[in-house]
């Protein structure tokens, strides 16, 4: 970024550390300590912090009101550079909290140095992560409400239209489109419900923790976590300033979005493929080869399928960091960012990108209907029909079921098609009240325990899931 004209200079040996150090760090060691690069995304979240601590010292009467709007006024001009995109960056600053202060002295002179009365840059950084993850969290939540909306839209539209149910991959028994989609918003709900465990459990303030024993200076610890929209401050300043967890459990829950991401994805790329043709992504989500003319690629499926791996590296990486360190800082926390910011993104891609293949994808519903109708997928509800009319215990259906598979295998027919006589070779119960079972509509319509498949059941499902998930 570009400063404007007057920011300083950053001097060679930085004064974060006072009088301790009389020579400026190596490169080496700015490189290795120096987080600017990455935690300058929470610059915004940092001033906010800043400002609810300057408005609670003038309150507390540990700094003047002339010192406290000097300061806020100077943070508010910082904030609109920030916007601005002319904010300077210094590496030899280290961090996006030393970037700020030192904006601040130039802009305001020595009252800005007073701002960092009664804090720490360890109760600082782990507020501002709250705050940025937060923040992230809502929006990631934002985007799961839209993609289950397109997913209940598609539902509704396909309550009827009847596709094969698998189990190993192999034909089962019918069910519909509309079905089959609501099954990804009970898992998508199920994540936005752990990403909103997680946000409320991380809705406490570290602030006022400082380096981790607290401060003797008369805080109002409540005031700023107010100010801060959290719940409440932290209950012990060692475990505020140490404590990663809801970092963790963001990854957690986002490494599980990522996985029933790719689950969807995975049907999307085994669906669009020849031999199923059961769906046509449009051209915006889909690639050609540089040496096949012929070829339709679903690289937007392929690729939410494997970033799920970043993910779970993410969520890796950092419980690797936290499994050693005793209380309460260590510099090991600065890596805590980096994985949380790229899993962020990560899934906020992962989320628009699937929203943005099911919206626009075609689905080729009398392809879909005649594969339902293949591999004997009425087998159980020939099975059922046995037990309930024929009083046959199901094991010895299941047996019989069977032999009528082999033998329409053998003629090459369904079983709807076996002529009567001839299933009454294998067992003499079976009437023609039978052929009312046969068959996948037959079969998807006679699905109405709750939860299951029958049109209506969908249809009345998509209601209720948009009342549940959308409000």
């Amino acid at each position: 970024m570009s400063a404007e004209s007057d920011n300083e200079d950053v001097p060679a040996v930085s004064s974060i550390w006072g009088g301790r150090f009389a020579a400026a760090p190596s490169a080496i060691m700015e490189d290795i300590n120096a987080s600017i690069d990455f935690d300058r995304r929470l610059v915004f979240h940092d001033i906010e912090a800043s400002r609810a601590h300057c408005k609670m010292l003038i309150q507390q009467g540990i700094i003047t009101p002339g010192d406290g709007e000097a300061i806020l006024a100077g943070l508010e001009r910082v904030h609109r550079e920030a916007e601005a995109g002319t904010l300077a960056f210094s590496r030899a600053l280290e961090d996006v909290h030393m970037n700020v202060e030192s904006r601040l002295a130039a802009l305001i002179g020595d009252a800005a140095g007073r701002l960092h009365t009664a804090r720490s840059r360890n109760d600082q950084v782990a507020t501002d992560f709250r705050l940025w993850l937060r923040d992230a969290i809502d929006d990631l939540d934002r985007g799961l409400a839209r993609l289950q909306a397109v997913l209940i839209d598609r539902a509704e539209a396909h309550a009827g239209d009847i596709m094969p149910g698998f189990t190993h991959l192999q034909t089962a028994q019918p069910v519909t489109l509309g079905h089959h989609l609501l099954a990804y918003v009970e898992m998508l709900g199920r994540d936005r419900g752990r990403l909103s465990d997680a946000r409320g459990r991380l809705n406490e303030c570290p602030l006022g923790a400082a380096a981790l024993a607290g401060t003797s200076f008369p805080i109002d610890r409540r005031m700023t976590a107010a100010a801060l929209g959290f719940a409440r401050p932290c209950a012990n300043s060692l475990d505020a300033v140490s404590d990663r967890d809801f970092a963790v459990e963001f990854l957690a829950a986002g490494s599980l979005l990522g996985v029933h991401l790719s689950r969807l994805a995975e049907e999307l790329v085994i669906w669009s493929a020849e031999p199923f043709g059961f769906v046509r992504l449009a051209d915006q989500y889909s690639t050609g080869s540089s040496i096949m003319p012929q070829t339709r690629n679903p690289d937007a499926a392929e690729l939410v399928r494997a970033k799920t791996g970043r993910l779970m590296g993410a969520l890796t990486t950092l419980l690797v960091v936290l499994k050693g360190l005793p209380l309460a800082y260590g510099k090991d926390l600065q890596e805590d960012k980096e994985p949380v910011f790229d899993a962020a993104d990560t899934l906020g891609l992962c989320i628009a990108a699937t929203a943005g293949m099911l919206e626009t994808a075609t689905f080729d519903t009398v392809r879909m209907r005649a594969t339902a109708g293949k591999g004997f997928a009425g087998a159980t509800d020939l099975a059922d029909w046995l037990v309930r009319v024929g009083g046959l215990a199901f094991r010895r259906a299941h047996h019989v079921v069977g032999a009528l598979v082999k033998m329409a295998e053998a003629r090459g027919c369904n079983l709807e098609d076996l002529a009567l006589a001839d299933m009454r070779t294998v067992e003499p119960l079976i009437d023609a009240d039978v052929y009312t079972v046969l068959g996948v509509d037959h079969s998807v319509a006679s699905r109405i325990s709750e939860g299951g498949t029958a049109p209506a059941l969908v249809r009345a499902a998509a209601a209720e899931a948009r009342r549940r998930f959308l409000g």
